[in-house]
């Protein structure tokens, strides 16, 4: 039966890539994903790197599930974990609105770094309790929907991670979140921006919800709104480590 591994890398440094997502990419001869992406892996296999563009994740889902029925020993990758935001979803779509055949296709998903996880590593321990996690994208679900998502988690008192917080083609969405959010938490809510964590240019900002500016992010940012109990503890460098306590009191 052929095999279709579906590999979330990791969020950046190949430090974080799994020794299983090592494996797997030892074991096939074709890998489709992001261009950028595929850069990162390429010396790790001797396989074959087929590139397209972001949001072309379905079309690339169906490339890779006809290049497995028909060939076997075919990786598609993703950034982060290929559950959260990622390629395994759309493979899936994939799969089941594509030929019957495809759903004989051996997937096995192979687990990889989220960056939420990465960030937090950096930043302390900020998912000590209950947190949500969320993209700002509009661009497959309409912006009330995630506005109407922000109210919900920031009332439930939640820790918040938002992925897709900005880019060029949508630059307000962040400020949008942030003037959403100022209506429900308090302003000494904290928040951090964690920029291309793992990689050399890897950027902390701690700031609060008062003060925070959407510019401080763009696409390669995760941005961490804490919840009400959400701390900072002073370093001797002058820099904070940032934790949400384990217990929670009646609200």
């Amino acid at each position: 039966m052929s095999r279709l591994y579906v590999i979330g890398i990791g969020p950046g440094s190949l430090d974080l890539l799994t020794p299983e997502a090592r494996e797997a990419l030892g074991a096939v001869t074709h890998v489709y994903g992001y261009g950028p992406y595929l850069s990162r892996i390429q010396p790790l296999g001797a396989f074959t790197c087929h590139a397209s563009d972001n949001g072309d994740e379905v079309a690339r889902a169906r490339q890779a599930l006809a290049a497995a029925e028909n060939k076997g020993g075919v990786a598609l990758i993703s950034g982060g974990d290929a559950g959260v935001f990622g390629m395994a979803s759309a493979l899936f779509e994939a799969m089941e609105t594509g030929p019957a055949a495809w759903r004989a296709v051996d997937v096995k998903i192979v687990p990889g770094v989220t960056a939420v996880l990465a960030a937090a590593s950096r930043l302390g321990a900020p998912l000590g309790n209950d947190f949500v996690i969320m993209s700002l994208s509009d661009n497959l679900k309409p912006w009330a929907v995630i506005e109407k998502r922000l109210i919900a988690a920031a009332q439930g008192d939640f820790v918040i991670a938002l992925y897709n917080a900005r880019s060029r083609a949508r630059p307000d969405q962040l400020a949008n979140a942030f003037d959403c959010l100022r209506t429900i938490l308090p302003p000494e809510t904290e928040v951090a921006f964690a920029h291309h964590v793992t990689r050399p240019d890897e950027r902390l900002e701690l700031s609060t919800l008062a003060d925070c500016e959407a510019q401080q992010a763009d696409m390669a940012t995760l941005v961490l709104i804490g919840a009400r109990s959400t701390r900072r503890v002073a370093r001797p460098d002058g820099k904070a480590w940032l934790y949400t306590p384990r217990s929670v009191s009646e609200a």
